[in-house]
């Protein structure tokens, strides 16, 4: 099943499937009922140390994306996240601003890049 992207802070909608919250923070200004989760999968998020090593830099991407795979490579929670996505429909759900440069825009590749290895 596909998976897309949004930010949290974004209306519901019935197409988003199976919401799961990427962030190992909790999004400011969010509140539990308004976040309509199903999953909050902080563990599968960036370590503290590449999130600050990143800062959402745009001279930093690169580097980030490649630093952030290698985690996933040996993070056992991306299992779980490709079995949920054979079955039904995701929405990775982040916080942060930038659309183009975040950790769930590479997340859902590097997931995608999996299902088309194996």
């Amino acid at each position: 099943m596909p998976i897309q992207i949004k930010r949290i802070y974004e209306d519901v909608a019935e197409t988003d499937g199976k919401r799961i919250l990427v962030d190992r923070l909790w999004p400011r200004g969010v509140s539990k009922e308004r976040a309509h989760l199903d999953l909050w999968l902080k563990e599968i998020a960036p370590s503290t140390e590449l999130r600050k090593e990143f800062n959402h830099q745009a001279e930093h991407w690169l580097s980030f994306q490649q630093k952030y795979y290698q985690e996933l490579d040996s993070n056992p929670h991306v299992n779980e996240l490709r079995e949920m996505e054979r079955h039904e429909m995701l929405t990775l759900l982040y916080a942060a601003k930038d659309p183009k440069i975040n950790h769930a825009l590479v997340l859902k590749n590097y997931v995608l890049r999996k299902k088309i290895e194996t």
